[in-house]
């Protein structure tokens, strides 16, 4: 498991976050890679932060669980940055995508939040 990995993501909560990554991207607003998602989390601007489990170097991503804990901004894991590129509207993989408008998925936002929040008090 990488450094930065705080908590396991159960198979229906990363299928979630694909999903809503993909939808936040055609209705919202939504930044990509660890540099943009790092900012807007920075800016208390982001909703939620779903991050790849393969990453590497780990180091590219050590920083964001411990800023989104600091930001008070929720964030999860998927496990491949090949497909967290593609819910993001890319041709490559990456690293990191942050929610910053779910658009019409407010209502997913919430939901999966909860189950976040939930997970972490088990781990």
């Amino acid at each position: 498991m990488a450094i930065y990995v705080r908590f396991q993501t159960p198979k229906e909560l990363q299928d979630l976050a694909y999903d809503l990554v993909e939808k936040a991207r055609d209705n919202g607003k939504i930044s990509k890679g660890a540099n943009e998602a790092t900012k807007q989390v920075e800016r208390g601007q982001a909703k939620l932060v779903v991050m790849a489990e393969d990453v590497t170097p780990e180091e590219v991503l050590a920083h964001m669980p411990i800023l989104c804990e600091e930001k008070n901004i929720p964030y999860t894991y998927v496990p491949n940055k090949g497909e967290l590129g593609i819910s993001a509207g890319l041709n490559v993989p990456t690293a990191a995508v942050a929610i910053v408008n779910p658009g019409k998925e407010k209502a997913g936002i919430e939901n999966i939040v909860k189950k976040i929040e939930t997970l972490k008090k088990q781990g």
